[in-house]
């Protein structure tokens, strides 16, 4: 997401450098159709084309996601089970696609949950390969952050602790079944879940698992936002498919065991052609004339989104600013760590994977028949719209969205002790095109930082191409982009898009736990291929 703070020059140029990711994935485009692409210093994102039939878009209605229900209470905590199995869904019409599910679905089901208190999840992994759960944007003990050697070996053998990838001497390994305890010490925010297992996390999440864990508090729900129906989590993601459904992925090992990454003109991160919206292509969502609440998670692999609303008559055509019953815009009230201090009057909304923008969207403004397409501006053909909501009538509406929403401490950069460097860039890893953090592939036993806990650092994060870059457990904010000082509106995030060749400077506090924790680009691809680093907290 453009992150809040930027001054609008700042934002622009972040979209540019969406727009050189949406270059890139032109250039897969060409490339996939066996014309030259434009010469580039590193691996763009690159389409993976379906062989089956393409949908008709807004043909299938948004899917609300199941609530995961807890198997027990007592006076502090809820007690999920949360199991990992192979099923098959209904995506492509009237085809089957095997999936992996948490709990059998995807996308996951939703877990509520409240700040303060404490959830543990229980897992059985009922897959053919390891897994490892992250919840990401939690507050997390090290034990239960999801460590990508922390492996969760499937229950019915079948798979060696012994293999190449789990040389980790800190690993935590187990058959079987593992325990997650979340004590969400941490405000009111949009969080997910997807698997995070070393090398394979890209294959992983795009065979499906992923899903929501929505953190509620009493700030805001004191506050008069859209809630029950009209408060919808919506997971955008693209895949590819073939021909009967199963989904495509350009894995060097087929089977998901040893050899990690993908077929070398992949190497920047892969595209799919169908564009999903809590696991359905282009769905549409009836809505009233009054406010929704949109929780929008970036869950592709390598994709960017730059959302914007087009709106249109009942017979097709745009609908001109006299036809529109009030200004047609997106508010944007959250990011990755909750509520923004003030509602944010948006144009546009842009995502790299990895990273959330919480909205609400009124729908008055629109006369009834009219639909409204939630476009993808950093995408071509069928990947530049995600989906339609068609507005059908009217409803009362004392929903409203205050001038002020929360009360956000500002950290002071001249109170950090540390400043770092890390450079994201592309280079040869074991002898294969990679991505690296200052020049090193990922090693789960160097330390490439210890911050004190407590302690609060300025972290300076330069790229060579377009990376978003997430930290666990550790919320910051953003400074600086390309030395121009952010503005308000002041937030807390937990994964940043850099643009091709930009440095970013965070303020980063280091507070909840000590532990081992890691670092790295959020497009799937560069991760498993290394670009990924550990801080430990001390």
């Amino acid at each position: 997401m453009t992150a809040p703070g930027l001054s609008r020059r700042q934002a622009l140029r972040l979209l540019g450098g969406g727009a050189l990711a949406a270059a890139g994935a032109t250039a897969g485009l060409t490339a996939a159709a066996g014309c030259s692409a434009l010469p580039t210093n590193t691996p763009d994102p690159r389409l993976l084309p379906s062989a089956a039939p393409l949908p008709r878009p807004f043909a299938t209605p948004l899917p609300r996601v199941a609530t995961l229900k807890p198997v027990r209470t007592d006076a502090t905590t809820d007690y999920y089970d949360l199991p990992l199995r192979v099923a098959e869904q209904e995506i492509i019409p009237g085809l089957r696609t095997p999936i992996w599910g948490y709990a059998g679905q995807f996308p996951g089901p939703t877990i509520e949950a409240r700040s303060g208190r404490r959830i543990v999840v229980r897992q059985r992994n009922d897959l053919s390969v390891p897994a490892v759960t992250h919840l990401h944007g939690g507050r997390t003990p090290p034990a239960s952050d999801g460590y990508p050697t922390d492996l969760l070996l499937p229950a019915r053998g079948g798979f060696a602790s012994s293999a190449s990838h789990m040389t980790d001497e800190r690993a935590d390994v187990v058959r079987g079944v593992r325990t997650y305890e979340y004590p969400l010490d941490q405000r009111a925010a949009t969080l997910w879940y997807h698997d995070h297992r070393m090398d394979f996390t890209g294959p992983a999440v795009w065979r499906g698992l992923a899903g929501f864990c929505v953190v509620r508090d009493d700030e805001e729900d004191a506050l008069p936002l859209p809630r029950g129906d009209k408060d919808v989590p919506l997971l955008i993601s693209d895949r590819s498919f073939a021909e009967d459904g199963t989904l495509l992925y350009p894995a060097l090992d087929a089977e998901f065991r040893e050899q990690p990454g993908v077929m070398k003109a992949y190497g920047g991160g892969v595209l799919g052609d169908v564009v999903l919206v809590n696991g359905a292509p282009w769905p549409e969502l009836e809505v009233s004339r009054s406010r929704y609440r949109f929780r929008a998670l970036n869950a592709s692999n390598a994709r960017r989104y730059v959302l914007r609303l087009v709106p249109r008559s009942r017979d097709g055509a745009e609908l001109s600013s006299d036809e529109l019953r009030g200004e047609a815009r997106i508010v944007q009230i959250g990011t990755d760590g909750g509520l923004l201090e003030r509602p944010w009057p948006r144009t546009e909304i842009a995502l790299a994977s990895g990273e959330r923008a919480d909205v609400i969207i009124d729908f008055s403004a629109y006369p009834v028949g009219a639909t409204v397409v939630l476009a993808n501006v950093a995408g071509d053909g069928p990947a530049g719209q995600v989906m339609r909501f068609r507005v059908t009538g009217e409803e009362a509406d004392d929903t409203a969205v205050p001038s002020r929403l929360s009360q956000v401490e500002r950290l002071d950069p001249a109170r950090a002790r540390v400043t770092r460097d890390f450079r994201f860039e592309s280079g040869e890893v074991h002898g294969h095109t990679g991505w690296r953090i200052n020049g090193k592939p990922f090693d789960p036993a160097r330390m490439d930082a210890r911050p004190r806990l407590g302690a609060t650092e300025i972290w300076r994060l330069t790229t060579d191409a377009a990376h978003p870059i997430h930290l666990h457990l550790a919320h910051f904010q953003v400074l600086s982009i390309d030395g121009e000082r952010a503005e308000d509106p002041v937030a807390w995030k937990d994964t940043l898009d850099l643009g091709a060749v930009q440095t970013a400077e965070i303020a980063v506090r280091f507070g909840g736990y000590r532990g081992r924790y890691a670092f790295h680009c959020h497009n799937l691809e560069h991760e498993d291929m290394a670009m990924m680093a550990n801080f430990e907290v001390i």
